[in-house]
């Protein structure tokens, strides 16, 4: 089975570049069979985490999404998570900011969506819009009428604002793991046309997405910056090649099985008093 953490693993030492992560799957990575085969072991494991992880109710997970248009988020969340419980797992999907949004600082109308202990949470885009569409589309910047906008260290104060969030949520039970859909210019190309071409896939299509792909470089560039700034152990960032969709989808439920594991979620423990409960509760449903 492929080490699929270490592989992609954002480097913690801000020696990221995003020239040196492949959007195709490594060598050897095997056949759509077999990735197949390997994301419902763990789709299958996913579902016996998070109901340990819903009855232990010490921990919450996050886990967070972002990648060019095309890469495959929506479908990937759809077919990882498809084993898990609705009742202890929610994903949001991130649009432009509201007005009354815009008047509050940039973290909070993530802040007011996090997953309570016991459950998964789903960003679908996040707070790293903000150092992202924020950055490569000024425009978006001055909506938001900050003081200094765009000014020297604006960016790294926002980096600085990311980190001590992440940090602070890591230290109160949510552990926050963080998906980077690695897609390239050619595969993007392809799928486009693809939702062009396919009337099931028509409402899929917005002509901005070809506005962004024309800043394919800025994307990047904001990207590195991000990636090498924002990726730490109470928070990872992992670099996951998405040409290939088989493997991305396999690659990520692997590393969220692993994320889970390493975290140990566990069914409470019954004392003395509960114990005599169970046996009363047995004897008077079987005199029944």
């Amino acid at each position: 089975m492929i080490d699929f953490p270490e592989r992609h693993r954002v480097p913690y030492d801000g020696g990221f570049r995003v020239a040196d992560f492949d959007t195709d799957p490594p060598k050897g990575s095997g056949s759509e069979t077999k990735l197949e085969a390997e994301l419902k072991e763990s789709v299958a494991k996913l579902d016996e985490l998070q109901r340990r992880l819903f009855a232990d109710e010490r921990f919450a997970l996050l886990a967070v999404f972002q990648a060019m248009d095309a890469a495959g988020k929506d479908s990937t969340i759809r077919k990882v998570f498809s084993g898990v419980n609705p009742a202890g797992f929610r994903v949001h999907a991130f649009g432009r900011p509201s007005e009354l949004e815009l008047r509050h600082d940039f973290l909070q109308r993530v802040a007011s969506r996090l997953p309570e202990r016991g459950k998964i949470g789903v960003f679908n885009r996040s707070h790293y819009e903000e150092v992202l569409v924020v950055r490569v589309h000024q425009g978006a910047l001055a909506a938001q009428s900050l003081p200094d906008a765009g000014g020297k260290g604006f960016w790294e104060g926002r980096f600085e604002s990311i980190r001590g969030f992440e940090q602070h949520l890591s230290r109160n039970g949510t552990v926050v793991v963080k998906f980077w859909l690695n897609v390239s210019r050619k595969e993007q190309k392809k799928r486009l046309l693809e939702r062009i071409e396919d009337p099931e896939k028509n409402w899929k299509f917005r002509l901005g997405d070809l506005d962004d792909r024309s800043r394919w470089g800025d994307y990047l560039s904001a990207y590195d910056d991000l990636l090498r700034a924002t990726s730490r152990p109470y928070a990872p960032w992992y670099a996951i090649p998405a040409d290939d969709k088989d493997y991305m989808r396999a690659a990520v439920a692997r590393i969220l099985v692993e994320t889970l594991e390493s975290i140990d979620p566990r069914y409470p423990g019954v004392d003395a008093a509960q114990k005599r409960d169970l046996q009363e509760g047995k004897k008077r449903l079987e005199s029944e």
